[in-house]
């Protein structure tokens, strides 16, 4: 009887692991938002039985989370520091890979930001939405374009945080705000695309958004989301990645 319990319980044990290896649980950084759940459906339909689990967040709260014990198997990051920063920890296994470039973008529903950023000083903008520096890296580089064009003194007291890049585009998308510091990808979701204006700022200057992701330290390897990640950050969804203003 004993052995019979011993066999039943190793049987389920070993089932339980298998469906977990077959889940991939997901932090990814807010920008993200549309152009991972096209990867999603295509990569679950590509690969079926696969199920992957997404929490879309700022790549700072993440970090922390991930640090504090959030059963994450994978971090796709807004830039390549916090990821470094997991590494150093001793959080991560395998290397920090960088899957895409980001692009900063002003958009307003109403006020003409085609011109460039001298509109943010004019009286038609009382406020300007910015994702929270600190845990964003989005925020980040707006404030540090604000800074490098002598502009960050002269606006500093229009501006709103949001949490993250998705909560500054929704500012201004509802019009909480005249403009948004936003993620190009946002501009180009279905929800925004055509709507309002957009002005892309010229990547020469700011920082390069290097978004980069890891695979985060378990009791014991997950396959498949090593899997998800070389397809990640190799070329299976270029098309999708250009689709939402990103570059490789």
């Amino acid at each position: 009887m004993k052995k019979v319990i011993l066999i039943a319980t190793l049987f389920f044990s070993v089932c339980m692991f298998a469906n977990a290896q077959k889940s991939v649980k997901v932090a990814a950084a807010a920008n993200l938002r549309d152009v991972f759940m096209e990867i999603k459906e295509a990569y679950e339909k590509e690969n079926p039985g696969v199920k992957i689990d997404v929490t879309f967040g700022s790549s700072g709260n993440f970090v922390q989370q991930i640090l504090n014990g959030a059963s994450f198997d994978f971090f796709m990051a807004a830039d390549k520091s916090f990821p470094l920063k997991l590494q150093n920890k001793g959080a991560t296994y395998g290397k920090v890979s960088t899957y895409i470039y980001g692009k900063l973008a002003v958009w307003s529903n109403t006020i003409d930001v085609k011109k460039g950023l001298d509109v943010l000083k004019t009286n038609a903008v009382k406020r300007i939405s910015v994702a929270n520096p600190e845990t964003a890296p989005y925020g980040e580089r707006a404030i540090e374009l604000l800074k490098k064009q002598n502009i960050y003194d002269e606006v500093k007291t229009k501006i709103i945080y949001g949490d993250n890049i998705s909560a500054a585009a929704q500012y201004a998308f509802t019009g909480n705000t005249e403009i948004g510091f936003i993620a190009l990808s946002l501009a180009m979701s279905p929800e925004m695309k055509g709507k309002g204006k957009c002005y892309v700022v010229p990547q020469n200057l700011y920082t390069p958004i290097e978004q980069a992701c890891v695979l985060i330290k378990k009791n014991s390897r997950n396959i498949a989301a090593e899997k998800f990640m070389k397809n990640i950050i190799g070329h299976n969804y270029d098309a999708l990645w250009i689709k939402y203003g990103y570059s490789k």
